[in-house]
């Protein structure tokens, strides 16, 4: 990680917001769930699924938690009275893994109680190393009540492999990604090569073990590698997707797709946008200073 990536990364709460709006405008959708449907029903279009979020994370209130689930019930309605083909993603910071533990459940239970009668999927994302065992824990309180529910693993941890094991033996829905949170050395990989070759070990214990995987990466050495897995263990299409970032190597997705696989495409919308954008590049210093880079360069 360069210097340079360290400075940007440190100044990014005084960048200008329009310039901040200016780089995350490819990858959010927008501020209002107007946005989202435009967005969405374009990618449904084309023939793609949509994994739909609200920006939001680390709430430090109950009252703040209680409001993410109204907003992500009134999301799933929409989904469903429009018809899109998409689930949702849901951090459980956003509501209240970090203010309290069983309050987060019943709040859990109160996204996933609403979204099964209308046929919807939650999966709950995976946040940076403090909440790894929270968020393992709620969603094995919940997944016997609930079968509308998965979660995520990300490949540059350590544990993933020993997570995985577990997670393979009642075949849960589970996303693999890299990870964009730096954590230390001691609890993560940093070898690029080595995040790569824990990615893959993750994806193939879960197919082996006939879980369905959400395969979330923009690496095309890894997309080859997983169309190599898929055929030498024979997975059937409906095994398995792609995953991937709106805006993000769009020709790549394109690729991916018309070789007929499944493919899911990631549309955050909200309020929060800006918060959630230099909480992101923040938290990746060598993202931020990409950015800066290529915002120069345009």
């Amino acid at each position: 990680m360069s210097l340079f990536d360290k400075l940007i990364a440190a100044s990014l709460p005084i960048v200008p917001k329009p310039i901040v709006r200016k780089v995350a405008d490819p990858y959010i959708a927008g501020e209002r769930i107007e946005d989202f449907l435009r967005v969405s029903k374009d990618m449904n279009a084309h023939g793609f699924m949509v994994a739909g979020a609200i920006l939001g994370e680390f709430v430090s209130t109950r009252e703040e938690a209680a409001e993410a689930v109204r907003e992500y019930q009134g999301f799933l309605r929409t989904l469903s009275e429009h018809q899109v083909d998409a689930y949702i993603h849901i951090k459980p910071t956003h509501l209240g893994l970090l203010i309290d533990h069983d309050m987060c459940v019943q709040n859990v239970r109160a996204v996933l109680g609403f979204a099964k009668p209308l046929g919807l999927f939650v999966r709950l994302d995976m946040e940076d190393s403090p909440c790894i065992d929270g968020t393992l824990r709620v969603y094995d309180e919940v997944r016997g009540e609930f079968d509308n529910v998965g979660v995520v693993i990300q490949s540059r941890m350590r544990r993933s492999l020993d997570d995985v094991r577990e997670l393979a033996k009642v075949k849960a829905n589970v996303r693999v990604c890299k990870g964009i949170y730096i954590e230390p050395p001691q609890i993560s990989y940093t070898d690029p090569e080595i995040i790569r070759s824990s990615f893959m070990a993750l994806v193939e214990e879960l197919l082996a073990a006939g879980s369905y995987v959400g395969i979330a990466t923009h690496d095309e050495r890894l997309v080859f590698e997983s169309e190599r897995l898929i055929d030498r263990l024979n997975v059937p299409r409906s095994g398995y997707e792609f995953q991937m970032l709106l805006g993000v190597l769009p020709e790549l997705r394109d690729r991916v797709h018309e070789r007929g696989h499944r493919l899911r495409i990631a549309v955050p919308y909200g309020a929060h946008w800006y918060a959630y954008s230099v909480r992101r590049l923040r938290k990746n210093p060598a993202v931020a200073g990409y950015v800066l880079k290529a915002l120069f360069h345009r």
